[in-house]
C-alpha cells in the first residue's frame, strides 16, 4: 500500500500508547524523544512555513486566524501569551490591540519557529510591547495568574502530554481569563472527510517536497492530525484541566476546530 493511500486513523482506532510512550504521527514512540522528533520537523520547514500554511489551505487559514483574534475579545492593558506562537499572526494582532499598556508574550519550543517570528516582528515595528520565550507548553515558566488571555494556535497536536499542557494553561492564567485552541479536528460532514483524507496524504507530503524538499514532515502533518483528540474529547480534557463553560466552534465543516475555555 502507497503512502497516499493510507487509512485514515483517529485516536479511538489507534488506542492509547503503552505506558512511556505515545504516538508521533502513526508511530509509537518513547514518550522522552517526541519533542525531539516534533522539533526536527519544525527545523526543517520553518523558514517556509508561512508559505507552506497558504498552499495548504488555500489562504483560508489566515480567515481561522482572524476568526480566532475575533473570539479572544483582547482589550487594551491586558496580558496575553501565545503558545507555540510560531512566526506570530496572532502575536501581531494582539500586540496591536492591547496597546502600549499591555503586553503580549510570543513562545515556542522550537528556536528555529521563534526566530522566524522574532525577526517578522521586528521587521514590523512591533517590539514596544512583545517579547519572546521559548517555552514548553507543559512547564510554561510563568507566575500563577499572570495572563487573561492564552492562545495556541495549530500546537497542542504537537505537545507529547496534553493534559499536562492543559494543566499548565490553566495555572498561569487568570481568574476569569480564556483559553483558546485553534487545531485542525475531525470533520462532521462524511463526503468532506473523506476528500480531505485523499488530499492529506497525497497532495500535502507532495506539496512539502516541491516547497520544502521534505515530504515527510507534511506527511507527519497528515498523520498527526488523525491523532488529535476529536472536538469532544478535547472539550472534555479541557474540563478536567479545570476550565469551564468550555465550547467549541467548527470551521470549515470541522477541519478545524476552535476551542474555549474559561478559569472562573
Amino acid at each position: 500500500m502507497s503512502d497516499s493511500k493510507l487509512p485514515p486513523v483517529t485516536p479511538s482506532a489507534a488506542g492509547a500508547p503503552a505506558p512511556g510512550t505515545t504516538h508521533f504521527g502513526y508511530q509509537t514512540v518513547p514518550a522522552a524523544e517526541k519533542a525531539k522528533k516534533v522539533a526536527e520537523v519544525f527545523h526543517s520547514v520553518a523558514a517556509r512555513y508561512d508559505l507552506m500554511n497558504d498552499l495548504m489551505s488555500f489562504g483560508v487559514h489566515r480567515l481561522w486566524k482572524r476568526y480566532t483574534i475575533e473570539m479572544a475579545g483582547v482589550r487594551p492593558g491586558q496580558q496575553v501569551l501565545d503558545i507555540a506562537g510560531g512566526t506570530g499572526d496572532l502575536a501581531k494582532a494582539f500586540s496591536k490591540r492591547v496597546g502600549a499598556s499591555g503586553h503580549v508574550i510570543l513562545s515556542d519550543i522550537n528556536a528555529s519557529m521563534l526566530g522566524v517570528g522574532r525577526d517578522r516582528l521586528i521587521d514590523d515595528g512591533l517590539m514596544q510591547n512583545l517579547d519572546f520565550v521559548q517555552a514548553n507548553a507543559e512547564c510554561l515558566p510563568f507566575a500563577d495568574n499572570s495572563f487573561d488571555l492564552l492562545t495556541i494556535s495549530f500546537g497542542l497536536r504537537n505537545v507529547t502530554d496534553k493534559d499536562k499542557a492543559l494543566r499548565s494553561m490553566y495555572r498561569v492564567l487568570r481568574p476569569g481569563g480564556r483559553l483558546l485552541v485553534l487545531e485542525f479536528s475531525k470533520p462532521v460532514i462524511e463526503p468532506l472527510s473523506k476528500a480531505y483524507d485523499a488530499y492529506s496524504f497525497s497532495v500535502l507530503p507532495a506539496l512539502g517536497q516541491l516547497v520544502t524538499q521534505d515530504a515527510e514532515s507534511y506527511r507527519y502533518l497528515a498523520e498527526s492530525i488523525r491523532m488529535h483528540p476529536d472536538q469532544d474529547t478535547l472539550k472534555s480534557m479541557m474540563d478536567s484541566a479545570g476550565f469551564e463553560r468550555t465550547d467549541y466552534h467548527n470551521l470549515t465543516g470541522g477541519i478545524v476546530a476552535l476551542h474555549r475555555g474559561f478559569k472562573l
